[in-house]
């Protein structure tokens, strides 16, 4: 392995001018910095990130707190963080707590027992005082996906406006029975799909169908199945339906094949969280599609700069709200 004594050696200067140079703690006269940096890159220098660390009191390492990765917007959201990390000189630690307050709980605890520097979390909302008392212990946090706290920064999409998009494309491709299979209200973007779904159908005077579920947080594929099952048994001449994720509608598309009503001829689905696997499906489904590698790349951006600013230059409060684009596929 490739040492600072090595890229010394070759630059022919000291180990001390090499360390300066590459940590940016004092002046170095360009030219030797000129030979130091060739000296790096002809030797492949790779510098001890962990030894570093301990001397830094640092681990360079993000933990991510999600409710999973599994076939959802998640997946491609870590995906983003991880990237962005990695080019910023930090790992990554994945925790996945299906949306249990105390799977999130120990997962908290554990990534702050000296593993990690700072936690991106999509939270239950439920251990807000333990994020507190993290943040208070001085470690940055930031807000992914669902903004608990207005005194986090956050990442989040308009998820408002996801659910008010589709009901109006809905109604222009000659909608007027639409149905919503939503999530969990208590978890702030289904709440905000909802409302944006409730305007939109209070606007054009339409009847509201939410199909309520039943099963535990996570089970989308058989959210979106069983919530189509008791939409259509609640309305007959149902023709659209819309569903807060994409595993969802793909129980939703499964459902209505069983049922050998048409897509979408007879019945539209559209997604308000489009997932890249939504477009590989048999019946590729229409949806509105978040900025997912975006979102996790800049959220990443703003934990690293939380985290590398002296404590009295920290950065200022940002919550930053992406707007999701709707994606016409064969489902509409």
């Amino acid at each position: 392995m490739t040492t600072l004594k090595d890229v010394a050696k070759l630059a022919c200067v000291d180990v001390s001018t090499v360390s300066r140079t590459l940590n940016n703690i004092s002046y170095v006269h360009p030219e030797t910095k000129k030979k130091i940096y060739a000296a790096v890159e002809q030797l492949d220098y790779k510098p001890n990130l962990i030894a570093k660390g301990i001397r830094e009191g640092k681990r360079h390492t993000l933990g991510v707190v999600v409710p999973s990765i599994n076939l959802c917007i998640f997946g491609e959201i870590v995906q983003g963080i991880e990237i962005e990390a990695r080019k910023l000189g930090y790992g990554v630690m994945i925790c996945n707590t299906k949306d249990n307050k105390d799977s999130e709980e120990e997962c908290l605890n554990g990534l702050c027992n000296g593993l990690v520097d700072g936690i991106i979390i999509a939270s239950t909302g439920k251990n807000a005082a333990l994020l507190r008392d993290i943040i208070n212990s001085g470690t940055s946090v930031m807000q992914l996906v669902r903004k608990q706290d207005k005194t986090i920064g956050s990442v989040v999409a308009d998820y408002y406006a996801c659910g008010y998009e589709a009901v109006k494309y809905l109604v222009k491709r000659g909608c007027s029975h639409i149905g919503l299979i939503n999530g969990p209200m208590d978890i702030i973007p289904y709440k905000e799909r909802y409302k944006g779904y409730h305007k939109a159908m209070k606007e054009y005077e339409l009847e509201e169908r939410v199909a309520e579920s039943s099963l535990p947080k996570g089970n989308y594929f058989k959210d979106g199945y069983d919530g189509t099952l008791q939409l259509l048994k609640e309305t007959p001449d149902l023709d659209a339906i819309i569903v807060a994720v994409d595993m969802q509608g793909i129980g939703a598309i499964r459902a209505l094949k069983e049922k050998k009503i048409a897509i979408p001829e007879n019945v539209k689905v559209i997604s308000l969280t489009g997932n890249s696997i939504g477009g590989m499906l048999e019946t590729a489904m229409t949806s509105m599609e978040m900025p997912a590698w975006e979102m996790g790349g800049q959220v990443a951006k703003m934990l690293v700069e939380s985290i590398e600013a002296e404590p009295e230059n920290k950065p200022c409060l940002r919550h930053l709200v992406f707007e999701a684009s709707l994606v016409e596929r064969e489902t509409t």
